[in-house]
């Protein structure tokens, strides 16, 4: 009795079953015709985007990915490297050091071989400097030397003049009226830059032929 009870149940179930998934199916069906139809009015009415209906696929799912696990380094080892490149940048400095120190060579101070045999012949056999002529000399030489500065003096008095004339002078035009004043003080570019034709210190001598010819600078170029 127990038996035929469970067989007719199970029966039941079974028919349960399959009418539940053909209940299923047909809501699914209804869903995507739904859907599709939809999806085609969307396509049709949009003026933005239109593709045919081969391009028009489901991307795959992208899972987020777990972060990996940083891994933890000894910190005898951090400290090596940094010393490592500590050292590095050391050895890197001191090079350049080295090389700053180092002069670029001039062949134009070498003496030539031939100057160095000739030194005894070219060395002059001068009579010795009297203590008269020593004394003349000293002389000559606080006596230029005093010239020149009262001479740099004068020149610097003259200058200071100038200037309080020109200021005491703007004092006054800037009481009378601020534009003119203002107008005054502005640089003059007509007179920049200043270009000076006249006598040289040593005039040169007309008709002169330089004995040592013309000067080449031949001098090489170390970069």
């Amino acid at each position: 009795m127990f038996g035929k009870l469970c067989q007719t149940n199970t029966v039941h179930f079974n028919k349960f079953v399959t009418k539940l998934k053909v209940i299923m199916m047909s809501l699914l069906q209804g869903f995507c015709r739904k859907f599709s139809l939809s999806l085609r009015l969307a396509l049709q009415n949009s003026t933005i985007f239109r593709q045919p209906k081969a391009w028009i696929h489901c991307s795959p799912i992208l899972c987020a990915e777990p972060l990996k696990k940083k891994k933890k380094l000894d910190p005898q080892i951090i400290k090596q490297r940094e010393d490592r490149r500590k050292r590095k940048l050391e050895k890197q400095i001191r090079r350049l050091e080295k090389n700053a120190r180092q002069l670029k060579p001039v062949e134009e101070l070498e003496v030539p071989l031939e100057l160095i045999d000739q030194k005894e012949q070219r060395v002059r056999d001068l009579p010795p400097i009297s203590a008269e002529e020593v004394e003349r000399r000293y002389d000559l030489n606080k006596r230029w030397t005093r010239y020149k500065h009262e001479q740099k003096m004068l020149d610097l008095q003259i200058m200071d003049r100038l200037m309080l004339s020109q200021q005491k002078a703007l004092d006054e035009l800037r009481l009378e009226s601020e534009e003119l004043y203002q107008e005054a003080i502005q640089p003059d570019v007509s007179l920049l830059p200043v270009r000076v034709k006249g006598p040289v210190a040593t005039p040169p001598i007309e008709g002169y032929n330089s004995p040592d010819g013309d000067y080449l600078l031949d001098a090489k170029k170390w970069d």
